[in-house]
């Protein structure tokens, strides 16, 4: 898999929800939940889908927030990889809260 390049991370972050960012190498968002619970129950969920799909997030959890930074480390960079996983989690989460 091929990372992507600046305008063709431009064209996909239109096709994500507005809180993720750029940083670097990597797609990041920070999410708040109601307690640690909630956010590991989430958590969860994603590590899931995750799998199935063979690609993994980094991230920190701390009690009720997480960060997640996706990069797909065998391209050293963004992939459309991250966005589809981007695209899951954001899909997920409409569903948490």
């Amino acid at each position: 898999m091929q990372k992507l390049n600046e305008q063709e991370i431009q064209d996909q972050m239109k096709e994500i929800d507005g809180a993720w960012k750029v940083k670097g190498k990597f797609l990041h968002r920070e999410l708040l939940f109601k307690g640690f619970v909630e956010a590991f129950s989430f958590m969860t969920a994603v590590a899931l889908v995750a799998e199935k799909s063979a690609h993994h997030p980094n991230w920190k959890n701390t009690y009720n927030k997480l960060i997640i930074d996706l990069s797909t480390h065998d391209a050293d960079g963004i992939t459309t990889k991250d966005f589809h996983l981007a695209k899951a989690i954001d899909t997920l989460f409409k569903k948490h809260i």
